[in-house]
């Protein structure tokens, strides 16, 4: 199939145990005219032997094998390759409902758009058969005209809508003229859908929701202590600023849903800072917990936000007084239930 309706991209590294799960899911999709890449990336457990087992099967299956260079570089190597009208990215560990690929298409095509955005779902598992599930999701919309779509992006971040790729169906073409890829980094997934939506004219949402986002693995990316995380947050919140500014327009509830995204975004790295792969002694965690929450940032953000729930508003306590102890005892008390009761952590950030 030289050119099939939907390129699918998807990454992998050692997943052996969730990769046949994956596949599978592409492969009962209702919509059959689709290509899919799995792009080994090094991987040294049997996740490359699996992918190259349903290549055998299935035409439609290509597999690249490769030196390991992350998610980022397999991404962007299938990007080249791809032929399909449409793009759509997934995870290796996750899976995806057998309507998704049809019910995107139909709507892209129907109103032409270079950008779909649909609901998922976070299923948490805190143990092998029960779990929390999450739904994330906006009402159904196409906008008429890209400056509409500026005035209720924050909607959509507010709603976490933006950050990921695999709740997005992309055309193809507006990728490629555009020449956009995948940055090289950790949590690659959010600079490029900045550069993706920062000049997108014609953008539809759907309320429907398709995707499993499985979270379960100890192992996983979102697990790690990652020492670099305070500068990536600060990073990210530029972006977004800078993002604001190119489309010249900002107001007071814009200033809001940034403000609050970045204060809860400053309560995981003060739990990151307290995780207990953190090799840093008491006392220099709490020096790094001092010099993140007494910034100028920091007083004006927590000014300007809102507290959604009761959970939140004492969270916000000890970093609004910069109580440097009782902040770094709240980091404490976060990463013991993240590690000890996956189902409460679940509900409690889903809830905030």
């Amino acid at each position: 199939m030289s050119n099939p309706i939907v390129s699918i991209i998807m990454p992998v590294y050692g997943v052996e145990k969730y990769v046949g799960k994956a596949i599978d899911s592409i492969r009962s999709q209702s919509l059959s005219d689709w290509e899919l890449f799995c792009v080994d990336d090094g991987s040294k457990d049997r996740s490359g032997e699996i992918c190259d087992e349903y290549a055998k099967k299935d035409p439609r299956i290509k597999v690249i094998h490769k030196e390991n260079g992350g998610a980022p570089s397999a991404r962007n190597v299938a990007i080249d390759k791809a032929n399909g009208k449409y793009f759509y990215f997934m995870d290796a560990d996750d899976w995806a409902e057998s309507t998704m690929l049809s019910d995107m298409v139909s709507i892209c095509e129907e109103h032409s758009l270079e950008l779909l955005i649909s609901g998922y779902y976070i299923d948490t598992y805190y143990s092998d058969k029960s779990k929390f599930t999450q739904e994330q999701f906006a009402e159904d919309i196409i906008y008429s005209s890209a400056r509409e779509f500026h005035e209720n992006a924050h909607k959509l971040f507010d709603l976490n809508l933006l950050y990921t790729p695999w709740n997005k169906l992309y055309l193809a073409e507006y990728i490629k003229s555009n020449k956009l890829y995948f940055p090289q980094t950790f949590w690659d997934d959010f600079p490029f859908n900045l550069s993706v939506i920062r000049d997108v004219t014609r953008v539809g949402v759907t309320s429907e929701k398709y995707y499993h986002f499985i979270r379960k693995r100890a192992e996983s990316e979102t697990a790690k202590y990652r020492p670099e995380m305070y500068d990536k947050r600060e990073e990210e919140a530029e972006w977004l600023y800078d993002l604001y500014d190119h489309w010249d327009f900002y107001s007071n509830e814009v200033d809001e849903v940034l403000s609050r995204r970045y204060i809860e975004r400053l309560i995981g790295c003060v739990e990151n800072i307290t995780n207990k792969n953190c090799t840093m002694t008491k006392r220099q965690k709490k020096k790094e917990i001092k010099r993140i929450i007494k910034t100028k940032r920091v007083r004006k953000t927590i000014k300007a936000m809102n507290a959604n729930s009761r959970y939140m508003k004492i969270m916000l306590i000890p970093i609004k007084y910069r109580m440097v102890w009782l902040t770094y005892l709240e980091g404490v008390v976060i990463s013991f239930v993240k590690s000890h009761s996956t189902r409460i952590f679940a509900k409690l950030k889903a809830n905030r």
